[in-house]
């Protein structure tokens, strides 16, 4: 009798599964399907409670593009909410290093709560050059939340680009 309610209840719950015409998931799948339960729905909460949200966090280090202008390397960073102060860019032979703490603290007083949240995080970013540069020349600027590193290549760089036509 209970084979024959444990079939029946097997078959409600799948709602059309090829397994559930076997009345019978195996120990793994019937396990993969309490894990898949347990995290639809927070833990300790009815299931008719909504789950909560947790702000977007989002990545810990910038957005980088490396690209050639003419006789330059040139690095663009994007390090959105970010001040000049907290940036350092460090260049070694064919190495950049771009690095930084960003902190941000979002506080609301209004007269029937309180909200105060912080949040802390640093990155860094190693890349190679694509070409010998001149780290001496190098100059760094900070603009709405892009930083931009122009490094002039070495002559030897330069006159390595050869032209060639294509027939």
């Amino acid at each position: 009798m209970a084979d024959k309610e444990n079939r029946e209840l097997v078959k409600k719950e799948s709602k059309g599964l090829t397994k559930a015409e076997t009345g019978f998931f195996s120990p793994f799948e019937e396990m993969e399907r309490w894990f898949e339960e347990a995290f639809r729905r927070p833990f300790f909460a009815p299931s008719w409670m909504p789950r909560l949200k947790f702000p977007d966090v989002g990545p810990m280090y910038p957005t980088v593009d490396i690209f050639e202008d003419g006789n330059n390397v040139v690095v663009k960073a994007e390090l959105p909410g970010m001040k000049k102060e907290d940036i350092e860019v460090n260049i070694s032979d064919d190495v950049i290093t771009i690095s930084g703490e960003k902190k941000s603290e979002d506080k609301v007083e209004k007269k029937d709560y309180f909200r105060l949240e912080r949040s802390y995080g640093s990155f860094t970013r190693t890349l190679q050059l694509p070409a010998e540069t001149q780290t001496e020349k190098a100059k760094a600027s900070f603009k709405d939340g892009v930083l931009e590193v122009r490094i002039p290549k070495t002559e030897a760089a330069v006159q390595k680009v050869k032209k060639i036509n294509v027939e």
